[in-house]
């Protein structure tokens, strides 16, 4: 895999995490052939890049390229008017995001405060809410119940 394959992949790790649990998504654009990252957009317009400089170590990469989106997310949500916290921890909510780190060489989502492993970084569960854009799968169906797998 070359450079610009391994960040392609990374982002796109990356950005199934956020469509899973982030209500606020970016415009993602590829603005300047010299520029090796893309552009991400905010509703409002703001924007911020998003770069890596691959090493030989995917889950560094990876962690990376996790943090400068969840620096894009916080600042996206703040703008709407959203609590500013993705990825949520789930032993904290609306308390602080997790953080991008990586532990026995796999990139993860841990949170802050214990140093508990979450997630596998783009192995975050869809959000309950549905907000996020993989969300819309689970969102309630007819009745307002919400769908069960079980006894099926």
């Amino acid at each position: 895999m070359d450079d610009d394959e391994e960040f392609r992949y990374a982002l796109k790790t990356v950005l199934r995490d956020l469509r899973a649990q982030c209500p606020v998504q970016p415009d993602i654009r590829k603005e300047d052939d010299e520029f090796r990252g893309v552009m991400l957009y905010a509703p409002d317009g703001s924007g911020q890049g998003v770069y890596a400089e691959p090493d030989g170590r995917p889950a560094m990469l990876l962690a990376h390229v996790a943090d400068q989106v969840q620096e894009w997310a916080v600042e996206a949500l703040w703008g709407q008017g959203e609590p500013a916290v993705w990825p949520q921890c789930p032993s904290h909510l609306d308390t602080h995001p997790l953080a991008a780190t990586v532990e026995e060489g796999d990139a993860v989502w841990v949170c802050p405060s214990t140093g508990d492993t979450a997630a596998h970084i783009g192995e975050l569960p869809v959000s309950e809410s549905g907000e996020g854009v993989s969300g819309r799968a689970f969102r309630r169906g007819r009745g307002g119940r919400k769908r069960s797998r079980r006894g099926r």
